[in-house]
């Protein structure tokens, strides 16, 4: 079992660094927030890297793969093994979904975020709900990570709502009118992926209302 890993940085990828350790090359996926988290260190090739690893084989009908995935301290893998007990949530799925800082999600299961929840990659409806059902009240602690000033980048969600409040501050709603509609609207409709849906949304209900 790999637990730690500390080498040279040989490589990094989208998702994931090429450590030297004693000419020997490890391959450890990194879930985006860590990554942006080294990023903002200013982590170049060539630098000394350390990560805490989470250590499995992938069984498929013809080999196992052994899989490295790598975080910054014990905490965050720690709330990685305790992500993964909820059903359907495998390693790979929970490495792609922690695109936000531990600390935001957690925060996030703690106070009920469905919303939030299904805004982080691969994380739909039904798996948002099984999250919190297993999880919140339990992930407290996690929520204190001090995540290196780390701002947390926009989820889909976020995103959608920001671009739809622009247009109706445009449209010379007031803002707090504004954000109102759009929050009354996404109560109704949760999956709402874009903007021109959700301004659609409001203006049905506006409709409805007169």
């Amino acid at each position: 079992m790999i637990s730690q890993i500390k080498g040279s940085l040989k490589q990094l990828k989208e998702n994931r660094l090429l450590i030297d350790v004693g000419g020997i090359s490890y391959d450890v996926l990194v879930p985006a927030a860590i990554l942006r988290a080294l990023e903002n260190d200013h982590l170049k090739v060539g630098d000394s890297v350390e990560l805490y690893t989470f250590h499995y084989h992938q069984v498929e009908p013809s080999r196992s793969t052994p899989i490295l995935i790598g975080f910054l301290n014990e905490i965050e893998r720690e709330f990685f093994e305790r992500f993964i007990t909820v059903s359907g949530v495998g390693p790979k799925a929970a490495c792609k979904a922690l695109s936000e800082p531990i600390s935001v999600i957690a925060q996030a299961i703690d106070r009920g975020d469905d919303r939030f929840l299904q805004s982080l990659p691969g994380i739909g409806a039904q798996r948002s709900r099984e999250i919190i059902a297993k999880l919140q009240g339990k992930v407290g602690k996690f929520g204190l990570i001090q995540d290196r000033d780390l701002a947390p980048a926009k989820g889909v969600l976020e995103t959608v709502e920001a671009e739809a409040l622009e247009i109706l501050l445009q449209l010379q709603y007031k803002r707090q009118e504004a954000e109102r509609m759009i929050q009354e609207a996404l109560h109704r409709r949760p999956e709402i992926e874009t903007a021109e849906d959700l301004l659609n949304e409001v203006y049905r209900q506006r409709t409805k209302v007169r």
